[in-house]
């Protein structure tokens, strides 16, 4: 949240022209960047229409939340009103999305999504915009868990005409996604003074910011609901601008004969495999044909396990991008591609027989096999020479077969505590943006140390282990990986000094205690061993160790990439040195973006960790801020 106060004091502000600059230095503060342009401009053109509709309907004393935060995402609603109910005389909340929009147009007779003018791309409509703000407020936020009655949601375009926005009505309204244009607005006053009360509305505010946040749901935990029952996760904005957008090609391919290709893109922790695990749940409880398929042998064997579990049907459902060599062309109504980074230049292999060589690219092969080929990736985690899924490979593989292909970007982020600044933190870190290394500025979202030795960062993950909390230890791939064997202690080959640990398994079966490899990021026994890029990509946890290894090192003004620190066997002798600094600091940002509460960072250099402590901690005292940090989550999340 940016700002708090009364609607008269925000009017007032307004017209002493301070309240946009406030607002940036808030942003500022909070997010570390300065907001757009288009951002200050709704500030001073929407939030005094909306204070002006609150002062003329006697509402001058509600409090307005601006830029509300939601829990545990960098997503934001515009403006949350909290008041007295005028009825119940119990707290009421309004989440109101405002729009500068003069019209907007359901986008190919889809009124879900919306064209307009100022957007290249289609936009939700702000009924659903809106209607998911609060369904995610109600998930998440305690104080309306327990009271989802009192929470409402309105969209109000200040600049549209009815005429302008009349498609937009098609979308069936309620009471947590109601619209209203420039046209209505005596209608909106009147909605407004049924929602709240002309009494103060602070001990409300009070109410809904001390609620405490409910733990997100982990993809693994509740794979299975997904699939098999119901819809699991609220999709907000990009999200379900991706989820309708395949669900209307499918509509399209059935109506006629239609193909299309969607792609969606986004950092760590953006929801892709929470949209396609929707999707591939939604398309299964229609009886719609759809697979689902990555290049994870852990990803896709734990969601067998999980989601397939005693239901064989379900555990055919996941697939790898190599099993649609032979596949009857476009046989599937849906293929969706999940961690499609990892797509290979071809599927083919030495084990591969003869027939089945077919000489296609992977990536036409995946194109071929369904109506709606659906990719979703992250162009910065590919971490294996040869690894080739980008939106520039899919979008040529597309053109040459005369294809429409869309593409969505995902801008917002759920996991990392919702931390945007901590995503950006990662990627300057380690030189994969323009910028560099920067100082890391605590938020409440996200929680950051670093600790002088691997028994400090093994015993901070055993405290917080138990407090509640899971957490995993990774490393990069710098030691040698022995094979466990059966009656034997796994062999402890990632040694720093007197510590020393194993690697989590290689095979398929658990060894002594040890889960297999594919489930070392979800099965409890996995905490003992250390995890590796190839374990913990597709993955989260709430607290995350990481090891950097000696292939990573800061020297005076720069990062240094030393290949022959290395022990990942992938790396050839030849492979371009570029590509293995690229891949090297790739698995790095793989492994920092696993945790959802908070990251332990060690380095056996001895160097590197001074440069880590000086960004992280400053000249700030380190245990000091570390206390801070846990007050403020501990707080935060309701956790003792």
């Amino acid at each position: 949240m940016l700002f708090r106060d009364s609607a008269a004091a925000v009017a007032a502000r307004h017209l002493e022209g301070s309240l946009a600059l406030h607002l940036t230095e808030q942003f500022v503060h909070a997010h570390g960047y300065r907001p757009g342009a288009s951002e200050v401009r709704s500030w001073e053109r929407s939030i005094p229409a909306l204070t002006g509709a609150l002062l003329d309907a006697g509402l001058g004393q509600v409090e307005m939340l601006l830029e509300y935060g939601l829990p545990l995402t960098s997503k934001r609603a515009d403006v949350v009103l909290a008041g007295t109910h005028p009825r119940t005389q119990e707290p009421s909340y309004v989440v109101v999305e405002l729009k500068q929009w003069s019209e907007a147009h359901p986008d190919d007779g889809d009124p879900l999504l919306c064209r307009v003018d100022a957007y290249t791309r289609p936009v939700l409509n702000p009924i659903e915009q809106v209607r998911g703000y609060c369904d995610y407020l109600v998930a998440f936020n305690g104080a309306l868990a327990e009271h989802p009655e009192r929470i409402s949601g309105v969209a109000y375009l200040h600049n549209a005409t009815e005429f302008g926005i009349g498609g937009l009505y098609e979308v069936e309204q309620s009471e947590r996604g109601r619209l209203f244009s420039a046209e209505r607005r005596g209608e909106f006053l009147e909605y407004l003074q049924s929602k709240l009360a002309p009494v103060s509305g602070a001990d409300a505010a009070d109410a809904l910011l001390a609620g405490k946040v409910r733990p997100s749901k982990q993809l693994m935990s509740v794979a299975a609901q997904e699939v098999r029952e119901r819809e699991q996760f609220v999709l907000l904005d990009e999200q379900r601008i991706a989820y309708e957008m395949v669900l209307r090609a499918v509509r399209k391919a059935h109506e006629s004969d239609h193909k299309e290709v969607v792609v969606v893109t986004g950092g760590p922790g953006t929801g892709k495999s929470v949209i396609a695990l929707s999707l591939l749940g939604e398309l299964y409880r229609q009886g719609t044909p759809a697979l689902h398929a990555t290049g994870s042998q852990s990803f896709t064997k734990t969601m067998r396990k999980v989601a397939g579990a005693r239901k064989p049907e379900v555990r055919d459902l996941f697939k790898y991008f190599n099993s649609f060599m032979t596949a009857t062309r476009n046989g599937l109504d849906v293929l969706i591609c999940d961690e499609a980074h990892r797509i290979r230049e071809t599927s083919a292999n030495r084990w591969t027989s003869a027939t089945a060589r077919t000489g296609k690219p992977q990536i036409e092969e995946l194109l071929d096999a369904a109506r709606v080929p659906v990719f979703l990736l992250d162009e910065h985690q590919v971490v294996r020479p040869g690894e080739m899924g980008t939106v520039h490979e899919i979008k040529a593989a597309a053109a040459a077969k005369g294809l429409e292909c869309r593409v969505v970007p995902l801008d917002s982020q759920f996991r990392c505590g919702g931390s945007d600044a901590y995503l950006r933190w990662v990627v300057g870190l380690l030189g994969l943006e323009d910028g560099g290394p920067v100082g890391w500025e605590p938020d409440d979202r996200m929680e950051l140390e670093v600790v002088d030795s691997p028994e400090e960062l093994e015993a901070a993950l055993q405290s917080h282990q138990g407090r509640g909390y899971g957490a995993r230890m990774s490393a990069g791939y710098c030691w040698r990986w022995s094979d466990a064997k059966p009656g034997e202690p796994l062999p402890a080959d990632v040694e720093i000094g007197d510590w020393a640990r194993p690697w989590n398994l290689k095979g398929e079966r658990s060894v002594m205690g040890a889960p297999p490899s594919a489930l070392w990021a979800t099965d409890p026994a996995g905490f003992g061993q250390v995890g590796c890029v190839y374990t913990a990509q597709g993955f989260e946890y709430d607290w995350s160790g990481v090891i950097l290894g000696p292939d990573l090192v800061w020297r005076a003004d720069r990062w240094v990439v030393d290949r022959s620190a290395s022990k990942d066997p992938v790396f050839k002798k030849a492979t371009p040195a570029e590509d293995v600094d690229r891949l090297i600091r790739n698995t790095y940002k793989v492994l920092l973006t696993r945790g959802m509460v908070g990251t332990v960072i060690y380095s056996t250099d001895a160097e590197t960790r001074r440069k880590l402590r000086e960004l992280v901690y400053g000249a700030r005292p380190v245990g000091d801020l570390r206390g801070a940090t846990r007050t403020a989550r501990r707080t935060s999340s309701g956790v003792p």
